[in-house]
């Protein structure tokens, strides 16, 4: 590959792959992405002030990383359902964000603190190498090492430590809300046939399984192009949204004439309907936030690919090496248990997660006990409406709670 294409590429995935820590209004500019988060811990900044309890929970791997969890236990002011034992919700952000996302509307239009208002005991993940899990018990976030990992080990590794650690804290079974990334980790783990245990069902905002059909011109020309050299030639193991490295790329992007950096999240994620300034403001203090670039290396391998598959190490002989066979192994979704409560809601306008790729996802799901596979369209949403918008209080939900309250 030339150097130049190269260059091209590395440009283009920066900006398909930063879906969603842009996901936003249509007049965002680069600048702002340069933001810190808060110093405080998600608790303090984000759930206290509004009154509700929260903590702050630390929970290790067994590679050794050290994750953020907040739980909030009860609702504001311990409000519905008494001294009866509340039923644990897990929520799980997609890439380039963390748990903040859950938390960015006002209490009457966030689901984490809606959940705890109508009884749930709510617990919300933040992936490794996010803000607040940065960390782990010997390796150094500021070494190659700590980034070496995709969502294979957020699969394998953080899923499986979160969600003990709740089974053990609650002695109950836990409902599963994921967006974007986070629906793909509990697609994978859930065709494993692990968490199975320990899950009572999964609500899934912009499934994302396949992405063949995004349509984004950025998006098409990335799964075309060979990504296996990014980290070879480059050595870039943290990808950070607000360093230099990146933003190189941005720029050079933007200056392409056919390229509209103040409507980018439009052309990429599709025309999201219901998300107020004031969101996205809060949004971009806190996101986008560090991933490996290895982790964006495997999602650009499953645009390219068509598949849903574990990492491929790019020859053949390395992938005998790690899984005893010249291909990745498949992640093969029809293996789900038919009777496992799933409830899945996209976007019409959602330009990542295309209308097309959710019905192939369907499709492998067509066999799922009746009932127990709920299935919602909604025409103008997009890809940020599921987690930002204001009117999915109403939309969404309200829909999902009465899901949960019908698999308790």
């Amino acid at each position: 590959m030339g150097v130049r294409k190269l260059l091209r590429f590395l440009w283009v995935i920066s900006v398909v792959l930063l879906i969603e820590a842009f996901s936003g209004s249509g007049s965002v500019r680069l600048k702002s992405v340069a933001m810190n988060p808060p110093p405080l811990g998600i608790c303090a900044s984000s759930v206290r002030k509004h009154g509700y309890k929260c903590e702050e929970v630390d929970v290790t791997t067994e590679d050794g990383y050290i994750l953020s969890v907040q739980r909030i236990p009860v609702g504001r002011g311990g409000a519905v359902g008494g001294g009866r034992k509340r039923q644990p919700v897990l929520l799980q952000h997609g890439v380039l964000v963390d748990g903040m996302t859950w938390l960015l509307n006002p209490p009457e239009q966030s689901l984490a603190l809606i959940l705890a208002d109508n009884g749930y005991d709510v617990w919300i993940a933040n992936t490794r190498g996010t803000s607040f899990s940065r960390r782990h018990v010997s390796l150094d976030p500021d070494r190659p090492e700590f980034w070496d990992w995709t969502w294979d080990e957020i699969v394998s590794r953080d899923l499986p430590a979160v969600i003990a650690f709740i089974s053990q804290q609650t002695s109950q079974k836990i409902h599963y809300v994921g967006h974007s990334l986070g629906t793909l980790i509990a697609l994978a783990s859930l065709s494993e046939g692990k968490q199975l245990d320990k899950l009572k069902s999964a609500a899934l905002l912009s499934p994302i399984a396949y992405l063949s059909h995004m349509t984004t011109a950025l998006g098409v020309l990335a799964a075309k192009v060979f990504v296996g050299e990014i980290t070879i030639v480059f050595g870039l193991a943290e990808f950070n949204p607000k360093g230099e490295d990146v933003s190189r790329f941005l720029k050079g992007l933007c200056s392409d004439p056919k390229v509209d950096c103040y409507d980018l999240m439009s052309a990429l994620t599709g025309k999201n309907c219901c998300l107020n300034a004031s969101t996205v403001d809060v949004f971009l203090r806190n996101e986008p936030q560090s991933t490996s670039t290895k982790n964006l290396v495997h999602l650009a391998q499953t645009v390219r690919d068509g598949v849903l598959a574990k990492y491929d190490y790019g020859n053949p002989a390395f992938n005998m090496e790690h899984y005893g066979q010249p291909r990745p192994p498949i992640y093969n979704i029809s293996n789900i248990p038919r009777n496992f409560p799933l409830f899945m809601s996209y976007g019409g306008q959602d330009a990542l997660s295309d209308p097309k790729d959710v019905a192939t996802l369907l499709d492998d799901l067509k066999l799922h006990e009746e009932g127990k596979l709920s299935v919602q369209y909604i025409k103008d949403y997009a890809h940020a409406d599921f987690i930002m918008g204001v009117t999915a209080k109403d939309v969404v939900y309200d829909k999902i709670i009465s899901f949960f309250r019908r698999n308790q």
